[in-house]
């Protein structure tokens, strides 16, 4: 059941972000008209794609716990596995924003302290 809940939830996901990027995010960033974040409208943007698409990266975090549930998943595997999505995260904000959002830094340390933690 938990391979089945991981393979939903994955599909779900990676759904969500291509469905997103081409009927949703795509058409509104070609109406124009939006909100300009600290004046540009291209943070504000970036701050949109990168926010939509975690939704994607959170999703097979999930999946993939679930996988490592299914077995028998040490502890430390799991919170590898949550650092190491953190840290993904984190790619996103960094490249869709170029840093700008600093969301990143937070998602980094998060994730790095995951990883060491679970190396201990």
């Amino acid at each position: 059941m938990l391979y089945l809940a991981a393979f939903l939830v994955a599909t779900l996901g990676l759904a969500h972000s291509y469905l997103g990027e081409v009927h949703l995010l795509t058409r509104l960033f070609r109406r124009g008209g939006l909100p300009p974040l600290w004046g540009d409208t291209a943070l504000t943007i970036g701050t949109l794609r990168f926010a939509w698409h975690l939704t994607t990266v959170l999703a097979l975090v999930v999946a993939v716990l679930l996988v490592q549930l299914a077995g028998p998943a040490p502890t430390d595997q799991l919170v590898r596995t949550i650092g190491w999505g953190l840290i993904i995260s984190g790619v996103l904000p960094l490249v869709f924003t170029l840093g700008r959002h600093l969301s990143w830094l937070v998602l980094f340390v998060a994730g790095g302290l995951c990883l060491f933690a679970g190396s201990a």
